[in-house]
């Protein structure tokens, strides 16, 4: 911060390499002209070709570290003062977690507190106005919550349940978010998102994966029955949302963020190879020939749905994106972006299964 403790307009991205936040960080300049600081650790899952487009701007930052390292979040956030901090970065695989709960432990938990802590530190030098303003978003999901039956949505005050380490390791991150705000009065606000998919996803979650086997035309494993239902949210709402948040959300407050789009896993890859088939013109073999049906993941959650109304009212936003646009522009960005998938799953061209016990 500067010698009068007052903050700049910058925004700070923790995992803006990744999916979610390299939207967030697109989007944030179609619509503001604050600067940007993005901080990512380029895992398997972040990626500057997901930024590349933004790498010229002059009020574009990188800084390539990990959000534990509180030497290196405290040094930027000295040097480039952010107004408010976004906090992306996260393992979010539940299949990787189930392989190897330890990274998840470490990244989404300790990599939480270490930020918090920098951040405290930071905050409480600020003076007035710019130590009102001053908001740490938190970016978490609706699988802390547990499995649904039949009936019934999440909504914020819906109790944690957690089933897989992703989602344990979230709802923990969560807690200490929010015992930050009672505790030292840090102004931290929590976003629960429901399933995102869009461009720039890297190739494991269902979406990503379903595409790319339905264009090779290889099997498309789908867990179980196919009945699990996920509620879907374009990435770019998700982001329209979280601009919303960052200017209108409530200190302590926790917002649902959802687009009221359930569908079965089943639905989706059939969906998903109706819109191959179109945009290959393809006249013999239907793709869906290549579902087949595998073990079941274990602890694999049954139902998700979102209640966004509180969202919806308190952040006067809503989603724009339907499901059958937003799945139809997403299949045609993977098939027109082969360079991108190229250089993400850094040649290797199977796809394959984790989380197998």
């Amino acid at each position: 911060m500067n010698s009068t403790g007052q903050s700049s307009n910058n925004v700070l991205v923790t995992g803006g390499a990744g999916f979610i936040g390299s939207c967030f960080c697109r989007s944030w300049y179609d619509h503001q002209s604050s600067p940007i600081v993005v901080i990512d650790k380029l895992t398997y899952a972040g990626h500057l070709s997901s930024l590349s487009d933004l790498a010229t701007r002059a009020d574009f930052h990188f800084e390539r570290g990990d959000v534990a390292d509180i030497d290196f979040v405290s040094d930027l956030m000295a040097r480039y003062q952010p107004s408010a901090i976004l906090h992306l970065a996260a393992e979010s695989h539940v299949d990787r977690s189930i392989t190897g709960p330890e990274p998840f432990l470490q990244s989404n938990v300790v990599g939480t507190v270490r930020l918090l802590e920098a951040t405290r530190a930071y905050w409480s030098k600020l003076q007035g106005p710019a130590q009102e303003a001053f908001r740490f978003v938190s970016i978490s999901t609706d699988e802390v919550f547990g499995s649904l039956a039949a009936t019934g949505k999440f909504d914020e005050s819906s109790p944690y349940a957690p089933n897989s380490p992703y989602a344990a390791s979230k709802a923990a991150a969560d807690h200490f978010v929010r015992a930050y705000y009672h505790t030292y009065g840090l102004p931290t606000i929590t976003t629960n998102s429901s399933n995102n998919y869009g461009p720039f996803q890297f190739p494991e979650k269902l979406i990503p994966t379903m595409i790319l086997k339905a264009m090779r035309s290889e099997k498309l494993p789908i867990y179980g029955d196919g009945k699990n239902v996920r509620d879907w949210i374009h990435v770019e709402d998700h982001c329209s949302a979280l601009r919303a948040v960052i200017e209108k959300g409530v200190p302590g407050a926790t917002y649902n963020i959802g687009a009221n789009c359930e569908r079965s896993n089943l639905e989706v890859v059939t969906s998903i190879c109706q819109i191959v088939d179109e945009l290959s013109g393809n006249t013999k073999a239907p793709s869906t020939d290549l579902i087949e049906f595998v073990k079941d993941r274990p602890g694999h959650d049954q139902r998700y749905a979102i209640d966004n109304s509180k969202a919806i009212r308190e952040l006067d936003w809503s989603p724009v994106h339907s499901f059958e646009s937003g799945l139809a522009s997403t299949v045609q960005w993977y098939a027109e972006n082969s360079e991108w998938i190229q250089q993400v799953l850094t040649d290797r061209r199977s796809l394959p299964r984790l989380g197998v016990l």
